[in-house]
């Protein structure tokens, strides 16, 4: 999971991409990079948080008003200073990419690109196999000669792509000379919002980003979402082209509801926090179904990303909502970190309970997700430490319990909890006194309740097994899981 933007404006742009890194933090805190161009390209890119990478100095190297910007969370490659996006090669025009989501098929690309398209991998990133790809169908001895040539040349060498790769991918890319181009895989997995403003001189500038957090902060109108199968191409002078290329389900990725996204964020058309709230919502239709004689004193989220969720479900039991965990917000997101180690060791740095909320009460612990226990399991401690008289816990995502293989750090089965475990067997290991998943029903139907989505199914891979692009079979399974440990450990 990534966070990447994409910006053509009639001024310089970028400051603008450092504040999409910013707003998109969230995302992606391993690295870093922005690119942009005029008569050539001009890149800064780094390991850390986007305030660690830029400065002064270095932002005023980034000069051109069109520009594409990435926050890099790896679950594909290694994690060196080559691993980060965006990636760019010379020939033809000079292009630069970057992606958020990942390839399932990435060896077999490989070893195209080497092989037939004889072009050399720097890198085991997925992101820059796409980008050879991408450059290889852009390639022509006699180049077009206008935008509209162009853009077939883009349709065509894009439309190669949605043949020939499976997985998850949203991209943005630059070209020297020709302008901003963005694309999504033809079952919208992955995110990608598009924004616009009037630029003053009669004429509009363009924003595209994984999400639109950003886009009141710096001026730009929502303008809906980038379709499944899209090419989107904004020329030099700024006119828009757009085609959709291929049209298949619509199966957006449900984590980034569960999770990811920002509680601002409207993805796919659907209000990331109106959907958290109705996953709180259904699931307190549940409890007191399977449980009406346990009515908790308090309801208390895991921070952060479960505070919306917890809102509503204590509404709709009629208790109080209580923080009566602080989140220590100089610790960053504990889901997203690269190594096991660092995640446990974070938990008790990151949450501190606060003793007057939970001493003597019946308390309800209220997570977004439980992927691989820890966290849950530490929290359950902490508050039996500060003397809850029980402790129940309520999930607002099912059971995880395959691996995701579009995006989102889940790499092996054996990490995840719920692919080892039973229900019953969870309580126990989380030492609680009941517990209640969402149902996939129910999340599904929180998601898409409301807006003018078109959204077939979301993608829920993690949860029911159905990998949505038929790419993923028991064989492919293993070659993956192998793939992710060999890029924890450092080896090829």
């Amino acid at each position: 999971m990534c966070g990447i933007a994409g910006i053509f404006s009639h001024k310089p742009v970028a400051a603008e991409l450092y504040d999409s890194i910013i707003h998109l933090q969230h995302r992606g805190q391993d690295a870093a990079g922005i690119m942009t161009y005029d008569d050539r390209m001009h890149k800064e890119k780094g390991v850390g948080l986007a305030k660690e990478i830029f400065n002064n100095e270095n932002m005023k190297l980034l000069t051109g008003n069109i520009g594409i910007s990435h926050n890099r969370y790896p679950t594909h490659g290694g994690f060196s200073h080559g691993e980060v996006q965006p990636f760019w090669t010379s020939v033809p025009y000079g292009i630069a990419l970057a992606h958020n989501g990942n390839l399932t098929n990435y060896k077999e690309l490989a070893s195209e690109v080497i092989k037939t398209e004889t072009r050399y991998l720097n890198t085991t990133s997925d992101s820059e196999v796409l980008l050879h790809l991408f450059a290889d169908g852009l390639h022509r001895d006699v180049p077009p000669q206008t935008n509209e040539e162009f853009f077939e040349l883009l349709c065509e060498a894009v439309e190669n792509i949605f043949n020939k790769v499976r997985g998850a991918y949203s991209v943005t890319s630059i070209i020297i000379g020709k302008g901003l181009v963005v694309f999504r895989d033809p079952q919208g997995i992955r995110p990608l919002v598009k924004g616009q403003r009037p630029n003053g001189n009669g004429g509009k500038d363009y924003i595209f980003a994984s999400e639109n957090t950003m886009f009141y902060a710096m001026g730009y109108e929502p303008a809906g979402t980038v379709l499944p199968g899209e090419l989107i191409y904004v020329d030099e002078s700024g006119q828009v082209f757009s085609k959709r290329l291929i049209k298949k389900t619509f199966n957006p990725c449900i984590f980034e509801y569960v999770y990811f996204a920002r509680p601002d964020a409207t993805l796919n058309d659907v209000s990331v926090y109106r959907a958290r709230l109705r996953m709180g919502q259904n699931l307190a239709e549940a409890w007191q179904k399977k449980h009406p004689d346990k009515t908790p004193d308090i309801v208390i989220p895991a921070p952060s990303t479960a505070n919306t969720a917890a809102l509503s479900f204590a509404h709709e039991l009629g208790v109080r909502y209580s923080e009566g965990l602080y989140k220590n917000t100089f610790i960053g997101r504990t889901f997203i970190m690269p190594g096991q180690a660092e995640r446990k060791k974070s938990v008790k740095y990151k949450l501190v309970p606060q003793e007057l909320e939970i001493r003597d009460k019946k308390v309800m612990i209220m997570d977004d997700s439980i992927v691989r226990g820890n966290t849950s399991r530490e929290i359950v401690r902490m508050l039996k430490d500060f003397g809850a008289n029980e402790v129940y816990f309520a999930v607002a995502c099912p059971p995880v319990k395959s691996p995701c293989f579009y995006g989102v750090d889940m790499p092996t089965r054996g990490e995840l909890i719920a692919g080892n475990m039973n229900v019953d067997e969870i309580k126990s290991y989380l030492n609680v006194d009941a517990l209640l998943y969402q149902k996939i029903d129910d999340l599904a139907e929180a998601v898409t309740r409301r807006g003018d989505h078109h959204i077939d199914r979301p993608c829920m891979a993690c949860l029911d097994g159905n990998y949505v692009v038929n790419d993923i079979d028991g064989a492919k399974m293993d070659e993956m899981e192998t793939m992710r440990v060999n890029d924890r450990n450092g080896n090829d």
